[in-house]
């Protein structure tokens, strides 16, 4: 097990702001040999084949939050996921995304 710090570098910071509820997928991994990657980065370049929130990278990963959006934000800029941020307009969350959380919370 490493520890959260040494994942990160240090950094407690992303690059830039990532929303828990955004959806993270893989870029197109031919060009990219995994072997060469961090176990980190290959568990996220593994789960992300299915689009997955950043919260679920969290969870499914059992890393704290904040060292998921460092790594996912890290690997964007390295163009091996791609992120969909939610949008949200004049402040407002997406009605559409608050449904489907509940719908997926009625589930559990």
């Amino acid at each position: 097990m490493v520890r959260p710090y040494a994942v990160t570098g240090g950094r407690t910071q992303a690059r830039y702001q990532l929303a828990m509820e955004a959806l993270v997928s893989s870029a197109s991994l031919i060009h990219h040999d995994l072997s060469t990657l961090t176990p980190e980065y290959q568990a996220i370049a593994q789960l992300c084949r299915q689009v997955r929130s950043v919260a679920e990278i969290s969870a499914l990963l059992r890393i704290p939050l904040g060292v998921a959006r460092v790594v996912v934000a890290d690997m964007a800029a390295e163009g091996l996921v791609y992120i969909h941020q939610p949008s949200l307009e004049k402040g407002q969350p997406d009605l559409n995304l608050l449904e489907r959380v509940l719908s997926g919370l009625r589930r559990l």
